[in-house]
């Protein structure tokens, strides 16, 4: 049986819209895990001078939680008075699973006073699926710097982990209890 141009045409046209959306069920399997070396070396490509900071959270980190199975590389902004709000947004990296475009945001409040701006490298762990990541994740954060600084620290929703690791400039000073919303759209809203 011979097909028509309008025919081949139109089958082509699906197979390569096919070929370019991530299928379904790549969103839904989980991601593999990532070594500490690949972590790090792609933590000091991200960062630049601040390695030897970056190197000893990730170990803290790996010690802890074992080996991350997704990683975010982006920036973010925050600013905090008694009450604070974060927003940023970044690149989620999996090892078999397939790469996001991710936002966060999200509400702070305690004693905590000043603003910053960061680059910041998230280890995710025990993520069940790519989509996985799009919840609340909350814990308990600290600063202090003036000028520059780099910390980290650890949120929690279900099983899932998230460790951000931050390098940037302000004044911070405080203690806070908060969390991060992650989405795969940018939003204002940080409820």
């Amino acid at each position: 049986m011979t097909s028509t141009r309008r025919e081949i045409l139109i089958r082509s046209i699906g197979a390569a819209a096919a070929a370019a959306t991530p299928s379904l069920a790549l969103a839904r399997e989980a991601p593999g895990e990532f070594s500490s070396n690949e972590v790090v070396n792609n933590g000091h490509k991200f960062f630049g001078s601040v390695s030897r900071g970056l190197a000893q959270g990730i170990e803290k980190a790996t010690k802890r939680w074992g080996r991350p199975n997704a990683y975010i590389l982006g920036q973010e902004g925050s600013g905090a008075f008694i009450g604070g709000l974060r927003y940023g947004e970044g690149q989620m990296y999996t090892r078999n699973a397939g790469d996001r475009k991710v936002y966060w945001q999200g509400p702070s409040i305690g004693f905590d006073v000043g603003a910053d701006g960061d680059r910041t490298m998230m280890l995710v762990y025990n993520l069940p699926a790519v989509d996985g990541i799009y919840r609340r994740f909350g814990g308990l954060d600290g600063s202090a710097y003036l000028v520059g600084g780099f910390g980290f620290t650890a949120l929690t929703a279900d099983q899932v982990v998230v460790v951000p690791i931050r390098s940037g400039v302000g004044a911070r000073l405080g203690l806070n209890l908060g969390y991060l919303k992650f989405t795969p759209n940018s939003t204002w809203n940080p409820l």
